[in-house]
């Protein structure tokens, strides 16, 4: 039935119509005493729940980056096809998150939460049912595009954190949400670790086991502990009016570079140690000891972006962040053509730790974006004009919600681009040089768009 945060009054005294799961109908973030008295400590406990069901998300949707260590001979997959293995989920994570961005208001973010929790079995139990040698490599595919479930779990509960909190918690607590959703895919590949180290590359069920009642404990704590707020909206109209801004397109690259990155890199790094340094991590255990490094980096990273973003310029950061990618994939580049393992391992974790800090830039620069625009077309800022500030969150909303969906291709990308590489010339080579001159590509738009002395350029941002 409906209910309202704990001892609030329903606005103007009524409650609506009784619907299934705990609904509050009177939330009000913006007002400080209700924050004070009720809305934080609700907020705070529909965050932690919020945060453990996108960690499990995230490994479920990056488990195929472990599973392919396990694919031994038997299973008669070259590097190629292992490479396609991981770009299937990724794909299908990346179309799941605008529909799951919707799911939120249509259906309640609890009750939301707990739907994409279960959703979790599906792919658990079918690569359960499937994985062993002799399946074919189209069954294969399909149940590793199963997992793309998982990825579409950001959008919805980022969607959700965003609806609880106020604007002026808003950076701290989505930044905690992703971060903590981001740290899946590096838990993941600790899990593989421990299973290789004891159990040995025969056994990846036993991955699966660890986590059923981790995505049963997920989906619990939100039927126990999490709240539907009747207030959240879907504003289609506000996609739409995103769609038809230039600006969103050109962040909805930049993201491409820094999430796509991260995510793609988190799924193939494994394999290309495997690929790459053959001689060096001749069994699935010896990849799998730096496999998660990379992608633990760049999500414990990921808040220091938006801090660095809040006192020097999401766009500044930004910037810099990209010639520092460059710069780095520059390094791997040369360390492969060397032959160089530890140069190479330190190229690429440099890249997970500034693809992670880029993810914090770039969403602090969205919101800062439509101010700017404000500001510009005339109006008054949004800072202290009401009207100006729900515009700008209307926007930012959407345009958050847009490009997550287009970063998450990026990983697509990575995938895509190691798997022609590793065809055509037997190295990653190709890929590297592809990395470098995409992220040279960024930084220079970044300048060409937000840095760059003119009467048109958006200050601030």
């Amino acid at each position: 039935m409906s209910t309202t945060a704990e001892g609030v009054r329903p606005v103007g005294g009524v409650v609506s119509p009784a619907r299934s799961g705990r609904w509050i109908d009177d939330w009000r973030p913006e007002d400080p005493v209700f924050w004070e008295n009720t809305g934080a400590r609700v907020a705070r406990r529909n965050l932690a729940f919020s945060i453990f069901s996108e960690h499990i998300g995230f490994s479920i949707w990056s488990m195929w980056s472990v599973i392919v260590l396990f694919l031994g001979p038997k299973y008669h997959i070259d590097p190629a096809g292992k490479f396609m293995l991981t770009t299937v989920p990724t794909l299908a994570g990346a179309v799941l998150r605008l529909p799951y961005t919707f799911a939120v208001a249509k259906f309640g973010g609890r009750n939301w939460t707990i739907v994409s929790a279960v959703t979790l079995l599906v792919p658990l139990a079918v690569t359960a049912v499937i994985l062993k040698p002799g399946v074919s490599y189209t069954t294969l595919i399909i149940v590793a595009t199963l997992a793309g479930v998982g990825g579409g779990n950001f959008a919805s509960s980022m969607t959700n954190i965003n609806t609880l909190y106020p604007d002026r918690l808003k950076g701290r607590a989505l930044g905690l949400n992703a971060g903590g959703g981001n740290l899946g895919v590096a838990a993941v590949q600790l899990v593989a670790l421990l299973v290789l180290a004891t159990a040995g590359k025969e056994h990846p069920r036993i991955i699966l086991a660890i986590y059923l009642p981790l995505i049963v404990l997920s989906a619990l704590g939100a039927v126990l502990f999490m709240d539907n707020i009747s207030s959240a909206r879907n504003d289609t109209h506000a996609m739409r009016d995103v769609a038809r801004d230039g600006h969103t397109w050109v962040m909805s690259l930049l993201y491409i570079g820094t999430f796509g990155s991260f995510i793609g890199f988190g799924f193939a790094f494994g394999q290309v140690l495997q690929v790459q340094f053959k001689a060096d991590f001749s069994t699935p255990i010896k990849a799998a000891y730096l496999t998660f490094l990379g992608p633990l980096v760049g999500s414990l990273i990921r808040p220091v972006g938006g801090v660095l973003a809040d006192r020097l310029g999401g766009a500044r950061v930004t910037f810099v962040n990209f010639v520092a990618m460059a710069a780095s994939a520059g390094l791997v580049l040369a360390a492969s053509r060397m032959g160089s393992l530890p140069l190479f391992i330190t190229g690429f974790l440099l890249l997970f730790a500034f693809a992670g800090i880029g993810n914090g830039s770039t969403y602090k620069m969205i919101p800062a974006i439509f101010r700017a625009k404000a500001v510009l077309a005339g109006g008054a800022d949004p800072a202290v004009d009401a009207e100006g500030a729900r515009e700008a969150r209307r926007l930012s909303g959407a345009l958050i919600g847009l490009a997550g969906a287009i970063g998450a291709f990026g990983g697509v990308l990575v995938n895509l681009a190691f798997r022609q590489s590793f065809l055509t010339y037997k190295t990653g080579d190709g890929a590297y040089i592809a990395f470098l001159a995409f992220y040279a590509l960024c930084f220079v738009v970044t300048w060409a768009v937000y840095l760059r002395p003119s009467p048109r350029r958006l200050a601030g941002v």
